[in-house]
């Protein structure tokens, strides 16, 4: 790999993987105050997506980037209020159930105004243009605006939940709800607030993304799996852990995309030159495959060693 590949892999490795914690980040932190894996997450990230797509063509980019957010975090906020505070009662599955559920009738609905087809949703003109040069080859500005964005959100949200009044009323609600209604403070109007702002920062992601990715009813399901991933990877409800959790994944992801070698040059650099027959011919079919076509599992293969060895995650204190 020359250092050109090497350093648009990192480049881009930072990227996605930043782009990810955006989104795992509200997953996170509506997992860390409330208990609930929200399997309409990615479904949120799709509706900012289109949303941001829909508004961008009519009062611009950036007035959209504020306020389909916005959209989308109240809409997360009732479904909160009308929805999973009335099944809270039965437990984490019919939570589970309820989202899951609201998941297909987001992308129904998405099918129904925008149809099955993808939406030419274009990056915008103020950020189309080469931020700078690297051997060569300019890479994008919109690129680098997704980053600071991302990095900005990951500031803010760092500082919110352990540096102001806000975090210690959130952290507060989830270890000692009684002990916060008896101080004066609305616990079930907290949990709607996070769920809300969970949502919104889905809807953040979507609307820088859906330029770059491809907006369309699919989306969802494309992303929402690797999210799991990282939340526990990185450790339910930890916010830290999602952040190193989503660089992980997406160096991974990346770097596999760039290396051009089969897996049994990768064997080969331990001395593994030969693939163990013991283990039959379907190890051996891999042994000639190029990497960048297992890169997608790999991800997976890491969330399933973190629950066999690690099962609270890099940092996470929940198992």
């Amino acid at each position: 790999m020359g250092i050109d590949v090497l350093s648009f892999s990192i480049l881009n490795g930072i990227l996605y993987g930043m782009l990810l914690f955006l989104l795992a980040s509200g997953l996170t932190l509506i997992f860390s105050m409330m208990g609930v894996l929200n399997f309409a997450h990615a479904s949120f990230f799709m509706v900012g997506a289109y949303f941001g797509y829909a508004l961008s063509g009519r009062i611009g980019f950036f007035p959209a980037l504020i306020v389909a957010p916005v959209l989308v975090g109240g809409i997360g906020a009732l479904v909160e209020r009308y929805g999973l505070r009335r099944v809270h009662k039965f437990g984490h599955i019919g939570e589970l159930l309820f989202t899951f559920g609201v998941a297909f009738v987001i992308e129904e609905a998405i099918q129904m105004v925008w149809g099955r087809s993808p939406q030419n949703f274009e990056v915008p003109a103020a950020l189309d243009f080469t931020a700078f040069t690297l051997f060569g080859t300019g890479y994008p500005a919109f690129r680098v605006f997704m980053l600071v964005v991302s990095l900005l959100i990951f500031g803010g949200l760092a500082l919110l939940l352990t540096r102001t009044r806000v975090g210690l009323v959130v952290k507060a609600s989830l270890t000692h709800p009684e002990m916060v209604s008896m101080l004066g403070h609305n616990v079930p109007l907290v949990f709607m607030a996070v769920f809300g702002v969970g949502s919104a920062l889905a809807g953040i992601a979507g609307v820088i993304a859906g330029p770059l990715l491809v907006t369309q009813p699919s989306m969802a399901a494309a992303i929402g799996p690797i999210l799991f991933v990282i939340v526990v990877v990185g450790g339910l409800g930890s916010l830290s852990g999602a952040f190193i959790a989503s660089l992980l994944v997406g160096f991974i992801q990346t770097f596999a995309v760039a290396i051009n070698t089969s897996v049994a040059d990768v064997f080969g650099l331990f001395g593994i030159d030969t693939a163990p027959t013991f283990l039959g011919p379907l190890f051996t079919d891999i042994w000639s495959v190029n990497v960048a076509q297992i890169g997608p599992v790999v991800p997976y293969l890491l969330l399933v060693l973190i629950l066999l060895f690690k099962p609270s995650g890099l940092i996470g204190k929940r198992a």
